[in-house]
């Protein structure tokens, strides 16, 4: 009996090694399938969007930050950036170029960039609108000791018309234009950004300067807290009806800078208003942009903590006055809140 037992022992035995070898190699598949699954090369590719703004000093720049932080932190693997720019025309170029997927443009640059004219004649754009964000002010800043008033006071005057390849300058002009004043003859014309502008206001080299943005312009800001400087806003509103004649029904409205926007402004100022669309590339995937549009409503009160123009985003007229068409994406949210059939 002691043989059979052993004998029996000594066949079991390697049954028992196979199974305990086939036990391990089955926890060395498993951990290396763990191991592959969450390599880098099988997680998730990060997609980088690029978002075209403005220049330092302007509104485009710190919200279109703040749209890049929000984009980036809630929207699963993607991450955006905001882009100092000269701002519009610039802007909706580097979309038709591929270099940005979202930007900022006032309404009337889009509207040459989708007909192809202006400073699009060489190509129309092809854009989809997210959202109208809010109206810019035509900001007409002067030192009270250039003695203007008006626009009119401007003639011989150093002025600065703003950045070539952004929005504001196009609107410069044309107010100029309308008021009777030739750019290239009757000032001595500048292109500064306003960043730019406020220091040389600030070193006495310049006496006016035209920027187009929301409230408040963080330069315009600055200068007017500058010890020394006294700051004045000049009325534009009078030249509206003929600039909407001559350049498209209703694309320029009248909007009044408040008393107190900044120190030394004591009283409501009527100028040329301009509405803002956020744009993206028409290939910009659907979901992308219907996420991006609800991400402007949702977070809307941690876009209004990095600039208080965001705090004028509003669903009823985010769909209204865009020359671009809508994003099929934000359509889809829009619909979904009632606001677009």
């Amino acid at each position: 009996m002691r043989d059979g037992r052993a004998a029996r022992t000594t066949r079991e035995q390697p049954l028992t090694t196979n199974y305990q070898l086939l036990t391990r190699i089955a926890v060395a598949v498993a951990l290396l399938v763990t191991a592959t699954a969450c390599s880098p090369s099988n997680r998730p590719r990060t997609q980088r969007l690029s978002i075209a703004t403005g220049p330092t000093g302007g509104v485009y720049y710190p919200y279109g930050g703040g749209i890049a932080k929000v984009i980036t932190q809630y929207l699963p693997n993607t991450e955006a950036t905001a882009e100092v720019t000269a701002a519009s025309i610039d802007n909706l170029k580097f979309l038709r170029d591929g270099k940005s997927d979202i930007a900022f443009t006032l309404t009337d640059t889009l509207a040459e960039a989708v007909k192809g004219t202006g400073a699009f004649a060489d190509g129309a754009v092809t854009v989809r609108a997210l959202a109208v964000l809010y109206v810019s002010y035509t900001q007409i800043v002067a030192t009270t000791s250039s003695g203007a008033a008006s626009v009119g006071d401007l003639k011989g005057k150093a002025v600065s018309t703003g950045t070539p390849g952004g929005g504001g300058e196009p609107i410069a002009f044309r107010v100029l234009e309308t008021a009777g004043l030739n750019r290239d003859t009757d000032i001595r014309r500048q292109g500064l950004s306003p960043a730019q502008a406020a220091d040389a206001m600030k070193d006495g080299k310049l006496d006016a300067f035209f920027w187009t943005g929301g409230l408040p312009t963080a330069a315009i800001l600055d200068l007017s807290h500058t010890p020394g400087v006294s700051i004045r806003l000049l009325p534009s509103a009078a030249y509206i009806d003929a600039m909407n004649r001559k350049y498209g029904d209703g694309l320029y409205t009248r909007v009044v800078i408040p008393t107190g926007t900044y120190p030394g402004v004591s009283e409501d100022v009527p100028v040329v208003g301009v509405g803002n669309v956020l744009v993206v590339s028409a290939s910009m995937p659907d979901q992308l942009a219907y996420d991006i549009t609800k991400l402007l409503f949702d977070k809307q009160k941690e876009l209004a903590a990095v600039h208080p123009e965001a705090e004028n985003l509003e669903i009823e007229t985010a769909v209204t006055g865009s020359p671009a068409p809508f994003h099929p994406g934000a359509e889809r949210y829009y619909r979904e809140r009632g606001v677009m059939k």
